[in-house]
């Protein structure tokens, strides 16, 4: 498949499943307040075995093809580890993880699994919305001296701030699908109405306006 087909085909994944849902009519209300149109859990993918399936294939083959000389992947605490797993069997290639915080027993490691300097890394996640978590882990592989090529994401808002931060980090983000064509395909699929694809776009730009409410 080609890059298109990828981002529809997943688009599509997520709506059947609702690991992204969308109610722009009676919003989410965020940790922050924000109020937001659209709910995303991509964890739900791992209890959809097709969905999962198609997922997983499509990361191998955008990783291999924006990274090809990646020798690690490296998933994120928690949600990334299992797509860094089945990833990483997929395209036999070895993987760790990165946790949130170092153990406070044991060897103390704040990443799992073996990692040599100078090993070139791609960081698997599941979602990117403004990028601080995910660059923290970026930034804890790059203080253990491997080489992070990029990040490789199912999903991604496509949020300004999002985009500001890797750029400044200088780190490249690769997603399957974003919330552009998710948006696109739910109109088409009639889980929203036409109209709203154009709400839905306006709170992506400002997440912390309600403008798009109106």
């Amino acid at each position: 498949m080609n890059r298109e087909e990828i981002s529809r085909l997943i688009a599509k994944d997520l709506l059947k499943i609702k690991a992204v849902f969308f109610r722009p009519d009676e919003p989410f209300t965020w940790a922050s307040g924000i109020k937001s149109p659209v709910y995303c859990d991509n964890r739900l993918t791992l209890t959809a075995p097709e969905v999962r399936n198609d997922v997983e294939k499509a990361m191998a083959q955008v990783i291999a093809e924006e990274y090809p000389q990646v020798e690690v992947l490296m998933g994120t605490s928690t949600a990334g580890i299992a797509h860094a797993a089945i990833t990483g069997h997929l395209m036999g290639l070895p993987m760790g993880y990165v946790r949130s915080g170092a153990k406070d027993h044991g060897r103390q490691n704040q990443i799992e699994g073996k990692l040599e300097p100078g090993r070139k890394v791609v960081v698997v996640e599941d979602l990117i919305s403004t990028g601080g978590s995910v660059l923290e882990v970026v930034d804890v592989l790059r203080a253990a001296g491997a080489e992070v090529l990029g990040i490789a994401s199912i999903f991604t808002y496509g949020m300004q701030k999002g985009l500001d931060r890797l750029a400044a980090a200088k780190v490249k983000n690769v997603s399957l699908t974003d919330f552009d064509t998710i948006a696109e395909e739910a109109a088409m699929e009639g889980y929203i109405r036409p109209e709203d694809v154009s709400r839905l776009i306006k709170f992506r730009n400002d997440p912390a306006s309600e403008e798009w409410r109106n």
